[in-house]
């Protein structure tokens, strides 16, 4: 995607701050309580596409077969989820392409993910920025309603699972039927887009220390065949994108080490280990 009007390109550690936090400060409450979600990526160039839209071919189609699938041969934690969202969750969080985009409410982590593949650190990155908040008043009356009543600025997967709860179907096999009870709460959340089109953004229940650390959280929207930047592009007031020179990068990576910012803490274990002391050791190039 080329660079617009809402790209701020940055030329120090410093402006990066500003922009990173730049709208935060919430008049009403007199602190600095931020409405935006990040997304960093190592490569400015690249698009806002979901897992499950980057399988090409008539992914839409496989969507239902994945999720299955995924429910059928996984171990006890995948077989037991009583809610779509709950199962794509988990499924988004072991690497299954599905329709979610993860996002996270730390400017710093976004940055993580813009400056840590060091191999891509001749190409400019970004961070994406979306305010939330203005989003979800784009919601159909109803979502948007069913938040408000519960106080809440973010649906949880408690919450989307008590507003899309399961109908028992006796017609479907036994062993099938709560995979068709379940699937069929996402139908009915598509059903939503004869309103238009939306962005809803949903909070993971803390499984492991990843989520955690990372500070994470989900869109998701009732077209599984539509790409979020497109849709953004529709509306731009609703986000801007923060371009970080590729000559910056190493600057800004060395400091993130220095914060903690990095795999180790984002990826507690052995593998998250391995990446970042493969990443912090490798020489400087260019």
């Amino acid at each position: 995607m080329e660079t617009n009007k809402n790209d701020v390109v940055v030329n120090s550690w410093l402006e990066l701050q500003e922009e990173l936090f730049r709208g935060s400060w919430n008049d009403h409450i007199q602190r600095f309580r931020s409405p935006f979600v990040y997304r960093g990526l190592s490569d400015q160039s690249y698009r806002l596409w979901t897992s499950l839209i980057r399988l090409n071919g008539d992914f839409q189609s496989l969507e239902k077969h994945l999720l299955r699938s995924f429910r059928k041969y996984g171990e006890d934690i995948a077989q037991k989820c009583s809610s779509i969202w709950h199962l794509l969750t988990i499924a988004q969080h072991y690497g299954l392409p599905t329709r979610l985009m993860d996002w996270t409410y730390s400017p710093y982590v976004a940055l993580h993910f813009a400056t840590a593949n060091h191999e891509r650190y001749g190409l400019d990155g970004v961070i994406w920025i979306v305010d939330f908040q203005a989003a979800h008043n784009r919601l159909p009356e109803e979502l948007k309603n069913f938040l408000h009543a519960e106080g809440a600025q973010a649906f949880t997967v408690d919450l989307l699972s008590a507003l899309f709860r399961p109908k028992k179907d006796d017609k479907s096999p036994k062993d099938e039927s709560l995979f068709h009870d379940v699937f069929r709460s996402l139908e009915e959340f598509d059903q939503f887009d004869k309103y238009g089109e939306f962005l809803l953004f949903f909070e993971p229940p803390s499984m492991d220390e990843r989520i955690v650390n990372q500070y994470a959280l989900f869109s998701v929207m009732p077209n599984s065949e539509r790409a979020i930047d497109e849709w953004l592009a529709n509306h731009p007031e609703l986000y801007r994108r923060i371009i970080i020179p590729a000559e910056l990068k190493w600057e800004f990576r060395d400091k993130l080490d220095q914060c903690n910012i990095t795999e180790r803490v984002l990826f507690p274990g052995l593998d998250g280990l391995s990446s970042y002391l493969r990443r912090y050791y490798s020489p400087k190039q260019g």
